[in-house]
C-alpha cells in the first residue's frame, strides 16, 4: 500500500513540478496527478549523487520529465532547481515512470531501493524497465533480476564509466545486458545519458562481469600511476614535468592522466572515493577466487587501497592511493 502523491505546485500555473509530497492512500501505485499521464518520457533517477546527478540533468536537457529521489535533501533540491520532480521515497519516484534509473553505490543499497520500505519495485508500472548502473557482483545482478521480472518490470544490467564530468555531458559508456525488447522500450533515455551503450548480451550479470573487467584495469591503473608518481618524487623530479612527459609517452594512462592531475592540484576531494575501489576491486576477487583464478596484481592493488583507507583517506578521491605511497617512501612533503 503506497501514498497518492499530488503536487505542492500548480502546473497549470507554473508548467514545472519541482516537489511533490505524498497525501493519501492508492493500492499498487502511485499517481502523479492529470499532468503528463501516459507520458513515455517520464522517468526517475535514484541516487543523486556525483553520478546520478549527472544522469538526471542529461535527461532533463533531453526533454525528459525527471523525478528523483535522495535521502539527502540539498541533493534532492538541486534537482528540484534543475526542472526536476524531487521525491520523497524511491516509490514516488518510480510510479508512474517508463524508466528508472538507480545510481546508486551497491548491491545492497540496490536491494533496498527496489525491495526495502518504500521501494519502488511494486510502485513500478509493469511495463517499466528499471536500469540498474551500480558496480554490482554479477551474482547479485542475476538475482534482482530474477526477483524484479517476478513481479512484471523488466530489468537491464547497466554498470557506467565515465566519471561525473561525462555523467552531466550525457557521454558516460554504459556496460548493458538485458532483453533485447527491454532496450528497445528506453532506448531514447538510456542514449540521452551515454556516448556508448554497449549491448553485451540478454541476460542480468553479463555487464556486471564486463564491468568487474573495467574496473580490474582501472584500480590497477590507479595504484600503478600512484606508485610510478611517489617513485618519481624519490628521485627529486619534477612532478610537473614528469607528468608532461608520461602523459606525451607510451606509459601513459587515462588514469595516469586523470587522477595524477589530481594528485599535483593537491585536490582530493572525491570525484570516486577511495572506498569505491575497496568494493570493486573486491568484487573482482571475490569472482576469481570462486573459479580458483589468480589475480596477483589486482590483489596487490587492492592491499594500497585498503591501506589508504585505513590511513583515514576512504572518503578521499581515489587517487589518495598517491599520498600513501608518498608517505612509505618519505616524500609526503612533495606529495601532500
Amino acid at each position: 500500500m503506497l501514498d497518492r502523491a499530488i503536487f505542492d505546485t500548480n502546473p497549470s500555473e507554473c508548467g514545472v513540478l519541482t516537489r511533490f509530497r505524498p497525501t493519501a492512500t492508492l493500492h499498487g501505485c502511485v499517481a502523479w496527478g492529470e499532468w503528463g499521464v501516459n507520458n513515455p518520457k517520464r522517468v526517475a533517477v535514484i541516487g543523486l549523487g556525483s553520478m546520478g546527478a549527472g544522469v538526471a540533468a542529461s535527461l532533463l536537457r533531453a526533454g525528459f520529465e525527471v523525478a528523483g529521489y535522495d535521502p539527502r535533501p540539498e541533493a534532492a533540491d538541486m534537482l528540484a532547481k534543475a526542472g526536476g520532480i524531487a521525491a520523497e521515497s524511491p516509490a514516488i519516484a518510480a510510479a508512474g515512470a517508463t524508466a528508472v534509473f538507480c545510481v546508486v553505490l551497491n548491491g545492497q543499497q540496490t536491494e533496498e531501493i527496489l525491495f526495502g520500505a518504500d521501494g519502488c519495485a511494486d510502485a513500478m508500472p509493469k511495463s517499466a524497465v528499471f536500469i540498474s548502473m551500480a558496480t554490482l557482483a554479477p551474482d547479485v545482478a542475476r538475482q534482482l533480476a530474477q526477483r524484479l521480472m517476478a513481479v512484471g518490470p523488466g530489468y537491464i544490467d547497466a554498470p557506467i564509466s565515465g566519471g561525473a564530468a561525462r555523467a552531466a555531458e550525457g557521454r558516460l559508456s554504459v556496460m548493458a545486458s538485458g532483453a533485447s525488447e527491454l532496450f528497445d522500450l528506453v532506448s531514447d533515455a538510456m542514449s540521452a545519458v551515454s556516448e556508448n551503450v554497449f549491448r553485451l548480451g540478454d541476460q542480468a550479470g553479463q555487464g556486471s562481469s564486463f564491468k568487474a573487467v573495467n574496473q580490474l584495469l582501472a584500480g590497477v591503473h590507479i595504484a600503478v600511476a600512484s606508485e610510478a608518481m611517489a617513485f618519481a618524487a624519490a628521485q627529486g623530479l619534477d612532478l610537473e614535468e614528469v607528468y608532461r612527459v608520461i602523459t606525451a609517452s607510451a606509459g601513459n594512462s587515462w588514469m595516469f592522466a586523470d587522477r595524477m592531475r589530481h594528485v599535483l592540484d593537491n585536490d582530493y576531494r572525491p570525484r570516486s572515493s577511495t572506498d569505491i575501489f575497496v568494493k570493486d576491486l573486491g568484487i573482482v576477487l571475490e569472482a576469481a577466487k570462486a573459479q580458483r583464478l589468480a589475480l596477483p596484481i589486482s590483489a596487490a592493488a587492492m592491499q594500497m587501497f585498503l591501506m589508504t583507507s585505513a590511513a583515514g583517506m576512504g572518503g578521499d578521491d581515489d587517487s589518495s592511493v598517491a599520498r600513501m605511497y608518498a608517505r612509505l617512501h618519505r616524500v609526503s612533503d612533495i606529495i601532500v
